[in-house]
């Protein structure tokens, strides 16, 4: 796993959509992203997959009068490497005391705990880690 490049929440959400529908064009983007759920305005658009793209986070490649993005980090990688920075940095890098903060302070519901229980017998039951 390389290091992933700094992406803020909205850049996030940029590439969640070109994670999603890539290889994908910038009115492609702009659409999605000027939806009732963002309301973005496509000029904020423009400059987060310009950003990205400086970032090294994102490929554009000039096809016409478009570009079309491509995906240069995996999501799984990015979300691998930021939840290692957000254990280490509020957890000491352990996962025990992450979880036992929500269980102390009732933020897991009981569903929550059934389904905890059944990750780590399962995983129990083939080994450990993968």
């Amino acid at each position: 796993m390389t290091n992933s490049p700094q992406i803020s929440e909205a850049e996030y959400e940029v590439m969640n959509v070109v994670w999603k529908y890539e290889p994908i064009s910038t009115p492609e983007v702009v659409d999605k992203l000027s939806s009732a759920e963002f309301d973005w305005k496509p000029n904020t658009i423009h400059t987060m997959l310009a950003r990205l793209v400086k970032k090294k986070a994102l490929h554009a490649k000039k096809n016409g009068r478009v570009f079309i993005y491509t995906s240069l980090v995996e999501k799984h990688d990015y979300i691998e490497q930021k939840s290692k920075t957000f254990l280490k940095q509020f957890f000491d890098g352990t996962l025990n005391s992450m979880v036992l903060n929500f269980i102390e302070n009732d933020k897991l519901s009981n569903e929550d705990i059934s389904e905890l229980q059944k990750i780590l017998s399962q995983r129990e039951k083939e080994g450990g880690q993968k």
